[in-house]
């Protein structure tokens, strides 16, 4: 007789939106663009932590270029899929930043809320240039104003999932991109 582990019974279904293939050519294509644009800089890389931490590891090596890393914190879905009116972020650069040019990287740009507050705090300590790269952005459901320089692929109003994103910290793991499904 076999039982299902208590964590495939809370599995929730999903569809493939982005596979490897695909996120490795549109990361290796990032990457050029940035050692392009930059060229002869040292470049300070900026994680959101979590949901950063698969994108950036694949971002920074296609990266020919000199580059930092430092991480800060910000969290605005603490209860599945619903989105909390409050953005936690958490300060936690360990690299000096002022008049460095300096990009944000983020698994996915949702409301932009998260990244809009991230930017209001990184300006106030003076970096030669602040830009954007994300995998995924969602500009429909962006309720803030950002530029976004660095773009991977455009998605609609859905949950989506792994390359680094979760579902209640599921499936994190994945190495491709799913959009969870409603049933």
């Amino acid at each position: 007789m076999s039982t299902l582990s208590s964590r495939e019974r809370s599995a929730k279904p999903f569809e493939l939106l982005f596979d490897q293939k695909q996120i490795a050519r549109k990361v290796e294509e990032l990457g050029k663009r940035i050692t392009a644009d930059y060229a002869g800089q040292t470049i300070v890389l900026v994680g959101i932590l979590k949901g950063c931490v698969v994108f950036l590891s694949d971002l920074m090596r296609s990266i020919e270029l000199g580059a930092e890393i430092s991480f800060v914190s910000a969290a605005s879905y603490r209860h599945g899929t619903r989105r909390d009116d409050e953005i936690d972020v958490l300060d936690c650069l360990d690299t000096p930043i002022k008049g460095r040019h300096v990009l944000i990287v983020d698994g996915i740009v949702d409301s932009a809320r998260t990244v809009s507050r991230i930017i209001e705090v990184l300006r106030k300590q003076e970096p030669a240039s602040l830009e954007i790269v994300t995998l995924l952005d969602k500009p429909a459901s962006h309720r803030s104003k950002v530029q976004i320089k660095y773009r991977g692929f455009v998605v609609g109003n859905e949950f989506v999932i792994g390359y680094g994103l979760d579902n209640m910290q599921k499936y994190r793991n994945l190495p491709f991109v799913g959009r969870l499904i409603d049933r």
